[in-house]
């Protein structure tokens, strides 16, 4: 535990009412959640002000309020700290409060549109086999060495963030490797991280339902190598036409990955297949488990990270000629007599749908390519009609269903989805809003090495439908379709 003047201490705030010294509790942003001698933190949200719930907190047994408006009437023998930015104060005390954990770790953070979890899961399991002990904190889930920890958004809260690192370090985590996301950046959930390092994957076409403008999205991701220490690295792709300008204001030493261009980790791929990649990374030639030309960006930042963390460059490419890629990413199936291939992916943005059937494509297949695809509720629409347009360009037949339609009209989304889209692509698009009825018509309508793609949930087990998650799985639906056929 710590004293209020231990978690404050060298932070720029104004006490309005000193009343006690004695030791923080606990730490929370939810005012239900709240026990005896927690500090609360009034955080202006969406929907909710925090600074509502003060009197609350405090009847629950607060005896700390952090807050940015100063409250009308302060109660005696409570704490009461103004600051200009709640969210970063709240990422620094949470640090102070759990003693500084990044601080004791190597912590790299991937940020992007498509390929952090990719990037921060074969990250974590090549450190894993280089013998280190390895925290993750992603998407699909939050490890500590093999100890699965559940994950419900991509990068968590700040002070789910602290006491997550906290566990890793006290377990014996050396290294920890996260993905960022945007919203975490704008939020300020990274901050009282102490990170060595950043990677820059791509930005692409999302959450302009969050951001409202595509310049917006990008000013995040760049936050992130603005603020990094001199200490750290700032690893890009420079074949993304933003990737250089992630590099423009930071302090941290700079490098580069490139498939197109000169770059400090170049590779070549030399062969697409399904069952792998054969690329030529700074003149090696390796064999990988993993297909498709947007996994060769991926493994070049792994490989990148790899080497700036100052491991074996041979030994690293040995174990990840070895790796396989993370669930719910371009996971492979067949079929056992008619040789169906279906691949569950999470592409979920035009661009990342865009990249995986142009790597489908790649592959020397004889049948057609059936695309199962929807788009998710209450988030951007934009991307709607544009999402099936790339599914109709790039396959021989489409099926647009429901996605997680949360609390939208799941008609409606398919109407958007629909909308402008030419005679000529109609005619290959079926509508089947059921999702698990899509996907066993796209396997009933498959014929011998047809490839079925389901895009867009990857590796979700739930699909939420009005405020309800119930229990789906894309991969166990497919499989189960392909016990039918051998029936």
């Amino acid at each position: 535990m710590k004293t209020l003047n231990q978690l404050i201490a060298n932070l720029n705030l104004k006490t309005l009412q000193a009343a006690s010294s004695q030791e923080v509790q606990g730490l929370s942003i939810d005012s239900r959640k709240i026990e005896k001698g927690f500090a609360y933190f009034a955080i202006k949200g969406t929907h909710v002000d925090g600074h509502d719930f003060i009197d609350g907190a405090i009847a629950k047994g607060a005896t700390t309020i952090f807050c940015e408006k100063a409250p009308a009437n302060l109660v005696a023998h409570i704490n009461y700290i103004q600051t200009d930015d709640i969210a970063t104060t709240l990422g620094l005390v949470a640090s102070n409060f759990y003693d500084n954990p990044s601080s004791k770790m190597k912590v790299v953070g991937v940020t992007g549109t498509n390929g952090k979890t990719t990037i921060a899961t074969l990250s974590h399991n090549l450190f894993t086999q280089l013998g280190y002990k390895v925290g993750l904190i992603s998407t699909v889930q939050n490890l500590i060495g093999s100890e699965v920890k559940p994950s419900t958004h991509t990068t968590p809260d700040a002070i789910s963030i602290q006491s997550l690192m906290h566990e890793m370090y006290l377990a014996g985590c050396t290294f920890v490797f996260m993905e960022v996301s945007s919203h975490a950046i704008h939020q300020q959930r990274i901050a009282g991280i102490a990170f060595d390092g950043a990677v820059f994957s791509n930005i692409t076409h999302d959450h302009l339902d969050y951001h409202q403008t595509f310049d917006a999205y990008i000013k995040a991701k760049k936050q992130f190598f603005d603020d990094l220490p001199k200490t750290a690295f700032a690893l890009t792709n420079l074949d993304d036409k933003r990737g250089a300008v992630m590099l423009q204001n930071t302090k941290a030493s700079c490098y580069t990955y490139a498939l197109k261009q000169m770059a400090d980790f170049k590779g070549l791929v030399l062969e697409n297949q399904l069952h792998g990649l054969l690329m030529n990374i700074n003149q090696v030639e390796v064999h990988f488990r993993i297909s498709g030309l947007f996994n060769a960006y991926n493994l070049l930042a792994v490989y990148g990270i790899a080497t700036l963390l100052e491991q074996d460059k041979e030994k690293v490419l040995s174990i990840m000629s070895g790796l396989t890629g993370a669930a719910g990413r371009f996971e492979t199936y067949r079929s056992p007599n008619m040789g169906i291939i279906g691949i569950v992916d999470y592409a979920h943005t035009p661009d990342a749908l865009l990249n995986v059937l142009a790597t489908i494509q790649q592959f020397d297949h004889k049948g057609k390519i059936i695309t199962v695809v929807g788009c998710g509720g209450d988030r951007d629409k934009t991307k709607r009609p544009v999402m099936t347009t790339v599914a109709c360009e790039h396959s021989d037949q489409v099926i647009i269903t429901s996605d997680n339609p949360r609390t939208e009209d799941p008609e409606q989304i398919l109407d958007e989805m629909q909308a402008g889209i030419s005679a000529a692509y109609s005619r290959k698009l079926l509508r089947i809003t059921d999702r698990k009825q899509a996907i066993r018509t796209a396997v009933a309508t498959a014929q011998s090495e047809d490839i079925i793609l389901i895009a867009g949930k990857g590796h979700e087990k739930y699909q939420e439908i009005q405020g309800v998650k119930h229990d789906f799985d894309d991969v166990a639906v497919l499989l189960n379709q392909f016990k039918e056929l051998e029936k």
